[in-house]
C-alpha cells in the first residue's frame, strides 16, 4: 500500500512537467507565428530578430515554471527543496542569458546593416556582443548561488594577464580585426588585392582571421595581424567604378583618325550592351608610342566593379578584332629583319 501511494505521489509532478513542456511548445509556436504576422503586416525588421531570439525559449520557461510547482506539490525536505529551487533558478537565468545574447547579436547585426561604416556586419562584433552578455549571465548565476564574484573578478584579472602573455598572437589577431573594422578601409563585400597577389571579395572578418573569396570560388584565410600590416588595394573603397585600359596596335599604313573613331564606336557599343559596363562613360583613345611594327594606343573603358572588367574586356577585344578585319585595318604581328654579315641580298632574312 505504501509503495502504491509513493507511486501516486510522483504522478502529479510528472504530469505537471509534461503539461509545462507542451504548454511551452504551444506558446513558442503561437508567439513566433504572431510575430511573423506582425512583421509581414508592418515590415518591422526587429520582429525577425525577436523571432530568432525566442526560438524554444517558451519551452524552457514554461517547463521551469512547471518544475517549480511540481517540487512544491510533493513533500520534500527543506534542504532538497532549496537545492532544486536553486537549480531551476540557474536554468532560468541561463536561458534568459541565451535569449538576451541572441537578441543582442540580432540587434547589432540589424543596426550594422543599416548604419554601415564602423559597424559593418561581421562575425567579430556579433561574437563580442554575445560573449559579454553570456559573461554577465554567468556572474549573475554565481551571485545567485551565493558565490562572491569579487574573488572571481580578481582571479580573472590575474589569469587574464597570464593569458595575455601566453596568447599574444591570438590577441594580436583580435585587436587587429577590431582595428580593420574600425578603420572602415576593408568591409565585407569589398573586392581587394593584397601585396602578395591574392585577390577576391572579402567574405567575413572574425576574431582571428579575415576570409576572402577568390575568383575561382575558393576561400583565402589571412590572419588579421598579417592583413593589418600588408599593402592592400581596395577596389570598392570610395567609388566601385573603375577605368580599364586595353592596349592595341595598328599598322603604320592605317588612317589614325578612322582607327580612333571605329575603336570608340565599338567601345560605346560594348559598354551599352554588356552588363557591368558604364554606358554614360565616353570611351577614350590615347596614342602612346611608335612601336617596332605598329602604332600603339590605349582604349579606355569604364566598368561598375572590378570583376566587371573581365567580361567587358573579353567582348571588346572580340568585337574590335572583327570590326578591324571588316574595315581592313591591320593589326600587325612583330616582324624582325636580320642582315647577315656580307651584305648580299642572299644573306638577308626576315623572321616573323
Amino acid at each position: 500500500m505504501t509503495e502504491i501511494l509513493t507511486r501516486h505521489t510522483y504522478i502529479l509532478p510528472l504530469l505537471l512537467l509534461a503539461a509545462g513542456f507542451f504548454c511551452g511548445l504551444a506558446a513558442d509556436v503561437l508567439a513566433r507565428r504572431f510575430l511573423r504576422r506582425v512583421v509581414r503586416r508592418t515590415g518591422w525588421e526587429g520582429g525577425n530578430v525577436l523571432v530568432t531570439a525566442l526560438r524554444r525559449m517558451g519551452i524552457y520557461w514554461f517547463t521551469a515554471a512547471a518544475a517549480y510547482v511540481a517540487i512544491h506539490a510533493v513533500t520534500l525536505s527543506v534542504h532538497l527543496t532549496g537545492i532544486l529551487e536553486k537549480g531551476i533558478l540557474v536554468l532560468v537565468i541561463l536561458s534568459v542569458s541565451f535569449f538576451f545574447a541572441r537578441l543582442t547579436v540580432g540587434v547589432v547585426n540589424l543596426y550594422s546593416s543599416r548604419a554601415g561604416g564602423v559597424f559593418v556586419t561581421t562575425t567579430l562584433f556579433a561574437n563580442i556582443a554575445k560573449g559579454l552578455v553570456l559573461l554577465l549571465g554567468f556572474l549573475v548565476i554565481l551571485q545567485t548561488l551565493g558565490i562572491s564574484i569579487t574573488p572571481v573578478l580578481t582571479a580573472l584579472g590575474v589569469g587574464g594577464l597570464a593569458a595575455a602573455l601566453a596568447l599574444q598572437d591570438t590577441l594580436s589577431n583580435l585587436f587587429s580585426g577590431i582595428q580593420i573594422i574600425a578603420s572602415r578601409q576593408i568591409r565585407p563585400g569589398d573586392y581587394v588585392k593584397l601585396a602578395g597577389g591574392e585577390e577576391g571579395v572579402v567574405h567575413d572578418i572574425t576574431w582571428r582571421s579575415t576570409t576572402i573569396r577568390a575568383m575561382p570560388n575558393n576561400m583565402i584565410v589571412i590572419p588579421n595581424a598579417e592583413l593589418a600590416k600588408t599593402r592592400i588595394t581596395n577596389f570598392d573603397l570610395g567609388e566601385s567604378e573603375m577605368s580599364i585600359v586595353v592596349p592595341v596596335g595598328v599598322s603604320y599604313g592605317s588612317d589614325l583618325e578612322r582607327v580612333e573613331k571605329i575603336t570608340v564606336d565599338v567601345a560605346k557599343e560594348v559598354l551599352g550592351e554588356i552588363e557591368g559596363g558604364v554606358p554614360e562613360f565616353e570611351p577614350l583613345v590615347r596614342f602612346t608610342a611608335f612601336g617596332d611594327s605598329s602604332i600603339n594606343f590605349n582604349a579606355v573603358l569604364r566598368v561598375r566593379t572590378y570583376a566587371d572588367q573581365f567580361p567587358v574586356r573579353h567582348v571588346f577585344i572580340k568585337r574590335l578584332f572583327q570590326r578591324y578585319r571588316k574595315e581592313g585595318i591591320e593589326i600587325p604581328f612583330p616582324i624582325r629583319t636580320i642582315y647577315m654579315k656580307g651584305g648580299g641580298k642572299e644573306d638577308q632574312r626576315s623572321d616573323s
